[in-house]
């Protein structure tokens, strides 16, 4: 349990859910993270729980000077980054006809341009130190389709698995691997949100929606952020060296490519 002994993981949206599943599986794996948060109580209080190998600090990945007072700050501390998880994101959902620009700026600031941004902050502090690294961004199996109330969404996470291709044929010249992790629907407090979404918009119960798209799961059951460390460690190990703009979809089966 020492695939990543000596690295140091910067993880976006990190204070609780799927990121803080990353941050825990990589300390196990012997790396050190930075619980990165727009909610920096909510990060101390992971990065406390984690222990000495974890530091909070803040990031709004819609601001260029959070993103990267951020990178510098976990420079400072631990000296490098070797690895970047691109997880911080929203969601929203309405028919065509009630989207709002204010609305589609929000989304795309976050999940498009949070992602290209602090790729680029991260990629340069890689560049200069001279030896590679990992930047795992986190798409959705909404990337890989539309979806009749969730368009800005999956626009959104369309464009991370682009960027992920772009950037990592680009990237690859410096020794740094860059790929994406598209889950499927992932049970915890996202998802109570998108059940308020659907409860409102199609008439159903609180509930139904989560419990309908649970039961469609191939697999059998919604995932966990912790069915998805698995991959978020491996694509950040020397496992994933030869392994250059993919988008891995981790979804008890819901998509095939």
């Amino acid at each position: 349990m020492t695939r990543l002994a000596g690295k140091t993981a910067l993880i976006t949206g990190a204070a609780r859910g799927i990121g803080l599943a990353f941050a825990r599986a990589y300390i196990a794996e012997g790396a050190r993270v930075a619980i990165a948060d727009i909610d920096l109580n909510a990060a101390e209080v992971a990065a406390a729980d984690l222990g000495e190998q974890a530091i909070a600090v803040r990031m709004d990945v819609s601001d260029q000077g959070s993103i990267e007072q951020a990178v510098a700050q976990t420079v400072a501390n631990f000296g490098q980054i070797d690895i970047l998880i691109n997880n911080a994101a929203i969601f929203t959902a309405a028919p065509l006809a009630e989207i709002t620009r204010a609305d589609y700026d929000k989304v795309f600031s976050i999940n498009v341009a949070g992602v290209l941004f602090t790729m680029q902050a991260v990629a340069n502090h890689m560049i200069e130190r001279g030896k590679g690294g990992k930047i795992i961004n986190m798409a959705s199996q909404a990337g890989r389709r539309g979806e009749a109330l969730v368009s800005v969404y999956c626009a959104s996470k369309a464009a991370v698995i682009s960027l992920t291709q772009s950037a990592g044929l680009n990237l690859i010249e410096h020794g740094i691997n860059v790929n994406a992790i598209a889950p499927g629907v992932v049970d915890g407090e996202h998802w109570e949100g998108v059940d308020a979404f659907f409860a409102k918009y199609e008439n159903k119960p609180l509930g139904q929606k989560k419990k309908e798209v649970g039961e469609a799961v191939p697999y059998g059951r919604m995932g966990t952020a912790e069915d998805l460390t698995g991959m978020a460690v491996f694509l950040a190990s020397s496992d994933a060296n030869y392994i250059v703009a993919q988008t891995y979809n981790v979804d008890g089966g819901n998509w095939m490519s």
